[in-house]
């Protein structure tokens, strides 16, 4: 089937996402939304988040007749997942969420850090998973305002300052082993928080798992597509040039780029 993934996230976040995404399913076409003049969502109430998420899957839908969504964001996932699926039940939607379970499974010393945005740390869905885990391992939680914004602006300096503050926080001296990356902007600092807290600290992020399970739920609907030459539409609500900058230097990717505006769901022109 030849009809696009649509994935998004606040920003340029998701790129990581769809960083596993591609290599896991090389064939597919995907439609990126970077919903960077709405961001950050991880500062944002929910009601802003569902509003967006909900604006960006109309989008995605009716422009580009998607065949699943990817939610790459894990405010997003919180806080609108369950309503996506309600209002879209023909549609497959996968989110995303912190890999507790793998940093349960992986972890020695059964203490783990979770750093996340105060959004996914807060919501409901968040707590009922650090709840059904509460036995395997001790979680110590650090909210990380501002470190998604200074990826998100590429600046080193903030990046830096940031993650030196939120991991010493964690206090990694104290038997930590394992460090959950809950924002899908973070593996993009990846280098740098891996040098603050050692290399005895394994590091977890979400975005082969959820690269897998896309693959399960197009497999199980039948709907993968053909060995073929793949493309890839980016899209940005905002500045359309920082969305180009990341993907120079995160990925190697050849895409088209659109400004999008979702109060009138019209693409400006294609660069």
């Amino acid at each position: 089937m030849h009809a696009p993934i649509g994935v998004f996230d606040s920003g340029i976040g998701g790129l990581s996402i769809l960083q596993a995404l591609r290599a896991e399913l090389p064939f597919e076409d995907f439609v990126y939304v970077a919903d960077s003049g709405h961001a950050p969502y991880g500062e944002r109430d929910p009601a802003h988040v569902i509003v967006r998420a909900r604006a960006i899957t109309g989008y995605l839908r009716s422009r580009h007749h998607i065949k699943a969504l990817v939610i790459a964001c894990n405010t997003a996932t919180a806080a609108a997942i369950h309503l996506l699926r309600q209002e879209q039940p023909d549609l497959p939607i996968i989110g995303v969420e912190p890999a507790l379970k793998p940093a349960a499974l992986h972890s020695q010393t059964r203490r783990i850090g979770v750093l996340a945005t105060q959004g996914t740390l807060s919501s409901a869905k968040f707590q009922a998973l650090l709840d059904s885990l509460k036995d395997q391992a001790e979680f110590i939680c650090q909210p990380c305002s501002g470190l998604a914004s200074a990826i998100e602006a590429g600046d080193a300096d903030k990046i830096q300052s940031l993650s030196q503050q939120y991991t010493a926080a964690l206090g990694s001296e104290d038997g930590v082993d394992t460090l959950v990356l809950g924002c899908t902007h973070y593996p993009f600092a990846r280098d740098v928080l891996q040098a603050l807290v050692g290399p005895s600290v394994t590091l977890l992020d979400s975005g082969a798992p959820v690269a897998r399970q896309t693959r399960r739920v197009l497999e199980a609907k039948a709907v993968l597509a053909p060995a073929r030459e793949a493309s890839a539409l980016l899209c940005s609500t905002g500045n359309i040039e920082a969305l180009q900058v990341a993907v120079r230097r995160w990925l190697p990717l050849d895409a088209f780029f659109n400004r999008v505006s979702f109060q009138t769901l019209d693409p400006e022109t294609p660069t």
